[in-house]
């Protein structure tokens, strides 16, 4: 498997906007990030021994995408206090957003969403500055995607920047 699905929003696809609260009084709004890349990692479920091991490597990875000015957001479908509850328990400082309401949207209209498991899929996308889909990759529930795809798309994204050389 590559990775690659038919139902994740394709690279050059204008990234849906949303609302989701991080926490029970802060919501999210993506369209305020625009400017700067974004990261999205959707995820099955907190406290699922993958999807911590997943945000836990991206919390350490997290100065490499800052150093890209890249924000990442977590989203799942579990509710604002099991994510604070899952981030203080793995020491998670960036966002994780609640889909829970009406339950996976916002994965639903990424393609990111599994109806038989009425959760989001592990899906990964890189927003570019103008809130567009740079990159997408969906990997197995059970396997953790890591970053390197992510460092790639966003070197990528800092090349076209630059321009040729």
């Amino acid at each position: 498997m590559n990775g690659m699905s038919d139902t994740l929003l394709a690279p050059g696809t204008p990234a849906p906007d949303f609302t989701l609260f991080g926490s029970p009084t802060e919501p999210v709004n993506l369209s305020t990030l625009r400017g700067a890349p974004v990261i999205l990692a959707f995820y099955p479920a907190d406290f699922s021994p993958v999807c911590g091991d997943q945000m836990s490597l991206y919390e350490v990875v997290r100065p490499e995408f800052e150093r890209y000015r890249a924000a990442i957001l977590g989203v799942s479908v579990d509710g604002v206090w099991c994510h604070r509850a899952f981030a203080q328990e793995r020491r998670i400082q960036f966002p994780l957003l609640s889909d829970f309401e009406p339950k996976g949207e916002t994965a639903r209209r990424y393609g990111a969403y599994d109806t038989s498991e009425g959760m989001a899929e592990r899906a990964l996308f890189v927003l570019d500055e103008a809130g567009s889909v740079a990159w997408n990759y969906l990997s197995p529930a059970a396997v953790n995607p890591g970053a390197d795809g992510i460092l790639n798309a966003l070197d990528a994204l800092a090349a076209e920047r630059r321009g040729p050389s």
